[in-house]
C-alpha cells in the first residue's frame, strides 16, 4: 500500500489521494463535464500503482498514470484537459525555477561574469540600484509571459522565433519621445514638485534641456531625443545677449555722462513699453528704436554711438563665453546625472545643424567645441548622441551660411565620434521637408529610431512630439535555414511571423492605450507628446498615442542570405537582389497594414545589442554550427553587411544605403576606419559626403578613440601608451571608447559577450 510519494526536490512526503482526486474534478470542470466518479478513479490510480509494485510512487508518476486511466476509462477530452492542466502547472513551475536562479546570478555574481548583468552596456549591473533593475526587469518578464502574454505570442518569444523589445515594461510605458523645447519651455514646466519658471538664460535652457530628458526617461522606456537643439536653445541666447547688452550699455553711459540716471532711466521705459529686445542679428541693437529714443530723451548723439559700439561688443563676447558654459555644463550634466531609480544614464540625443540664426549657431558652434574638449579630465562624452542635420543650401557646400558648423562637426566627430550625421536630402526624408518649418526636418533618436510619417493624421507628419511605442523582431536566419532553399515557403513564413508579430503589437497597443496621463506624468502632464496637451489628469491616452508607431524588426539579413543562396549581400548582386526582395516585401507588408487599420506600422532595422547573441545561441542548439550562418556568437545587425567582411567604405555605403529608404522606422549605417582620424578631414568629410550622395539616412564613422587615464593621452593606444610609456598591465586599464549599437561605451566590460566578439571581428574599412 502506498505510504509516500517523492516530491520533484526530493522531499519524501505522506500520501494523499484527496489531492488526486481534487486534480481530475479540475479537469472535469475544464471540459464541462458533471461527474461524482473522481475519487473512483483516484482509487483507481493507487491500484494501478501497487499493482505495479511502485509503493513510493514520484509526481511524474502519479501524473502518468491519472492520464492512462482516464483514457482507458473512456474520457478522453477530460484526459486532454488534464494534461494541458499538467503541462501548465510545469511551466509555472519551470518558470519560478529558472527566475530563482535568474535572481541568484544577479545576487551573488559579478558583472563581468554575468551576460544578464551586461545586456544594456548603459547600465552598470554592479551597482544596488543597477541590481535591482535587474530584479524587477527580470520578475517582470516572467509574470508576462506567464499570465499577461497570448500563449502563442509567449512562446515564440520565449523559443527565439520573435523578440519582444522591453517585455519587462510590457504593461507600463511605450519606447520613446522626440521632445520639442520651444513647446515645452512656453511658460515654464513642471516636474513634479513645482513649477520651472520659463528660462531666461542660456545656462537655464541648458540646465532645464538636462532635466527635460532626465523627467521624460523615466516616464518611458527608451531613449529621449531633442528633436531641435539648436532652434530650442537660441532662445536663450537671444535673452542672454539682451541681458548683456543692457547691462553694458548702462554703464558704459555712466561712464560717459555727469548725470545720465534720468536719462537712461527715461529711455529704458519707453522701450520697455514698446517691448522691444536687443537681437544679436541686428547691428543697431533694438532693430534700431532704441538709438532714436535715447536720442529723444536727450542723450547726445557721439555719446551713444560710442557706448553703443562697446556694449555691442562686450554683449557679444559674454554671450560667447556663457553659451560656452553653458554647453560644458550640459554635457557633463547628461553624462553624469542619472535616472531610473538611479541605475542608468539618461539615453539622450540632440538633433541640430539647421538653425541659421547667429543665436543658433552660436549654440551649435559651442555644443560642438565643449564636446571636442572632452570632460573634465579630457575623457570622450558618451551622452548625448549628437545628431548633425545635413541639407544642401544650409550647411553642405561652401558658401552655404551653416557649412562652418559642418566642417566644424566633421572635426569632432573626427575626434570624439561625435556627431553623427543625418542627411534631410534622402529622397524619404525631403519629402516630409518644408523650408522654415523646423518640425518637418526629420529628426533621428539614438541608436536609429525615426518617427516622421502618420497615416494616423496626415496633417502632423512632423518630428516633434511622437515616437515609437513598441517594437518586436523577426529571426531571419532561423526562417531562412527551415526554407532550405525554398524561397516560396520562406517568404510564406516570414508573412506568418510578420502576422505574429502585428497581433502581438495591437495587442500591446490596447494595453498601453488604457493607460491614463497620470501614469505619465512629465511626458503627458507637461505635453511633451502630441494632443496631449487637451487631456485632463485621468483620461485616457490611446487617440493621442495612435500618433506613434508600431514597428516590426528585422535581424540577420546577412546569415539569412547565406542559408538561403550561400552568399550575402557583400558578396554578390544576387544576394543584394534577394537581400532587397526581402527586406521590400516586408515595408510593403507595414504599409499596407497601416492603411488597413489607420495606424503607423513601420519597419524598422533592429539594433540588436542583447539580442544579437541570444537568437544565434537558440539556433546554433537548434541547427549546428553553420558555415557562415551559426559560427559566430552573434547574427549581424539589421542590413548591415558582416563585420568580418572585408570591403572598401564607399562600396559599404553603396551597398547598405537602398535598405534606408526601405526602413521607415530606423536605420543607420556605418564604416570603420582606422588611424587617427583627425589627421585627415578631408577624406573623414569624403566619407560623410558619400553617405549623402548614396541616399543614406543616418551614418556615421567609427574609428579609435583611446584614452590613458594616468598620463591623460587621447588618441590611438596600442600596447603602450604614446605619451608615458607604460603598458596596460603596469596600472588602470587604458579607455578604449567603441560603438555599440549607435551609443558609445568608455569600456568594454560593461559589454555582453556577443557584442565583445562582433567587436573583435570588425575590420577595417579602406578608403
Amino acid at each position: 500500500m502506498i505510504q509516500c510519494i517523492k516530491k520533484r526536490d526530493g522531499r519524501v512526503v505522506p500520501f494523499d489521494m484527496s489531492k488526486i482526486t481534487a486534480a481530475i474534478e479540475k479537469a472535469f470542470d475544464a471540459t464541462g463535464i458533471q461527474t461524482g466518479g473522481a475519487e473512483e478513479l483516484a482509487r483507481e490510480v493507487a491500484r494501478r500503482l501497487e499493482a505495479a509494485g511502485i509503493n513510493q510512487p514520484e509526481v511524474e508518476q502519479i501524473q502518468d498514470t491519472v492520464e492512462q486511466t482516464l483514457m482507458d476509462s473512456g474520457h478522453v477530452r477530460t484526459a486532454k484537459a488534464y494534461i494541458l492542466y499538467r503541462a501548465e502547472r510545469t511551466r509555472i513551475r519551470q518558470a519560478n525555477t529558472r527566475l530563482m536562479k535568474i535572481y541568484e546570478d544577479i545576487t551573488y555574481t559579478d558583472a563581468s561574469d554575468s551576460e544578464i548583468k551586461r545586456e544594456n552596456a548603459n547600465i552598470d549591473g554592479n551597482t544596488a540600484m543597477g541590481s535591482m533593475l535587474k530584479y524587477g526587469s527580470e520578475g517582470a518578464k516572467q509574470f508576462y509571459e506567464m499570465f499577461v502574454l497570448n500563449p502563442e505570442h509567449a512562446r515564440a518569444h520565449r523559443e527565439g522565433d520573435i523578440h519582444i523589445h522591453d517585455l519587462d515594461f510590457y504593461t507600463l510605458t511605450t519606447t520613446c519621445c522626440q521632445i520639442d523645447l520651444l513647446e515645452l519651455f512656453k511658460g515654464g514646466f513642471s516636474t513634479g514638485h513645482g513649477v520651472l519658471r520659463e528660462p531666461k538664460h542660456i545656462s537655464s535652457y541648458a540646465a532645464l534641456a538636462c532635466i527635460a530628458i532626465q523627467s521624460n526617461q523615466n516616464d518611458q522606456h527608451g531613449g529621449q531625443s531633442i528633436v531641435n537643439f539648436d532652434y530650442g536653445l537660441a532662445p536663450g541666447v537671444a535673452k542672454t545677449y539682451a541681458q548683456n547688452y543692457c547691462r553694458h550699455l548702462a554703464r558704459s553711459l555712466e561712464l560717459l555722462l555727469d548725470e545720465p540716471k534720468e536719462i537712461i532711466e527715461n529711455a529704458n521705459k519707453t522701450l520697455e513699453a514698446e517691448n522691444l529686445k536687443p537681437c544679436l542679428d541686428d547691428g543697431n541693437g533694438y532693430l534700431g528704436r532704441e538709438k532714436e529714443v535715447y536720442l529723444a530723451a536727450g542723450l547726445p548723439a557721439e555719446a551713444f554711438q560710442k557706448a553703443q559700439n562697446f556694449a555691442r561688443e562686450k554683449a557679444l563676447e559674454d554671450t560667447e563665453r556663457e553659451t560656452y558654459k553653458a554647453m560644458v555644463a550640459l554635457i557633463h550634466n547628461l553624462n553624469t546625472m542619472h535616472s531610473r531609480a538611479g541605475a542608468q544614464t539618461p539615453f539622450s540625443s540632440i538633433n541640430y545643424g539647421m538653425d541659421t540664426s547667429a543665436e543658433g549657431r552660436m549654440v551649435m558652434k559651442n555644443v560642438l567645441l565643449a564636446t571636442e574638449a572632452g570632460l573634465g579630465h579630457g575623457e570622450t562624452p558618451i551622452f548625448p548622441i549628437q545628431i548633425f542635420r545635413v541639407k544642401e543650401g544650409v550647411n553642405y557646400n561652401p558658401g552655404d551660411p551653416n557649412y562652418d558648423l559642418f566642417r566644424l562637426a566633421c572635426r569632432c566627430s573626427a575626434k570624439r565620434l561625435f556627431p553623427n550625421f543625418s542627411f534631410l536630402d534622402a529622397p524619404f526624408n525631403l519629402a516630409y521637408y518644408k523650408p522654415g518649418h523646423y518640425e518637418t526636418e526629420v529628426a533621428y533618436m539614438g541608436c536609429r529610431t525615426r518617427v516622421m510619417g502618420n497615416v494616423y493624421d496626415p496633417t502632423q507628419e512632423i518630428a516633434p512630439r511622437r515616437g515609437n511605442l513598441s517594437f518586436t523582431t523577426i529571426n531571419l536566419p532561423r526562417i531562412a535555414i527551415l526554407a532550405n532553399g525554398d524561397l516560396e515557403w520562406f517568404f510564406n513564413e516570414l508573412d506568418r511571423k510578420i502576422d505574429l508579430c502585428v497581433e502581438q503589437l495591437l495587442e500591446r497597443f490596447a494595453i498601453q492605450s488604457k493607460k491614463k496621463v497620470c501614469n505619465y506624468p512629465f511626458l503627458m502632464g507637461e505635453g511633451c507628446w502630441l494632443g496631449s496637451e487637451n487631456l485632463a489628469w485621468d483620461d485616457e491616452v490611446g487617440e493621442g498615442l495612435k500618433h506613434g508607431t508600431l514597428s516590426v524588426g528585422f535581424i540577420g539579413l546577412a546569415e539569412c542570405l547565406k542559408a538561403l543562396i550561400g552568399q550575402h549581400h557583400g558578396e554578390s548582386e544576387r544576394a543584394q537582389n534577394l537581400g532587397l526582395e526581402i527586406i521590400s516585401h516586408m515595408r510593403k507588408r507595414m504599409d499596407q497594414l497601416s492603411q488597413e487599420r489607420k495606424l503607423n506600422f513601420t519597419l524598422l532595422a533592429t539594433p540588436a545589442e542583447g539580442l544579437s547573441g541570444r537568437f544565434v545561441k537558440m539556433d546554433r542548439k537548434r541547427f549546428g554550427s553553420l558555415e557562415g550562418i551559426t559560427d559566430r556568437e552573434y547574427y549581424t545587425n539589421s542590413f548591415h553587411i558582416p563585420v568580418y567582411f572585408p570591403i572598401n567604405a564607399f562600396e559599404k555605403i553603396r551597398l547598405e544605403a537602398p535598405y534606408h529608404a526601405l526602413t521607415n522606422a530606423g536605420h543607420i549605417s556605418y564604416v570603420e576606419l582606422d588611424g587617427d582620424t583627425a589627421q585627415n578631414l578631408d577624406a573623414f568629410e569624403s566619407i560623410v559626403r558619400c553617405m549623402k550622395e548614396a541616399g543614406v539616412g543616418y551614418g556615421s564613422i567609427n574609428h579609435p578613440v583611446d584614452r590613458d587615464g594616468v598620463c591623460g593621452y587621447n588618441g590611438i593606444i596600442g600596447d603602450v601608451c604614446p605619451r608615458c610609456g607604460r603598458t596596460e598591465h603596469e596600472g588602470p586599464h587604458f579607455q578604449r571608447i567603441r560603438r555599440i549599437t549607435g551609443y558609445l561605451v568608455g569600456t568594454m566590460d560593461k559589454w555582453n559577450n556577443a557584442k565583445r566578439a562582433e567587436e573583435a571581428d570588425r575590420v577595417k574599412h579602406g578608403i
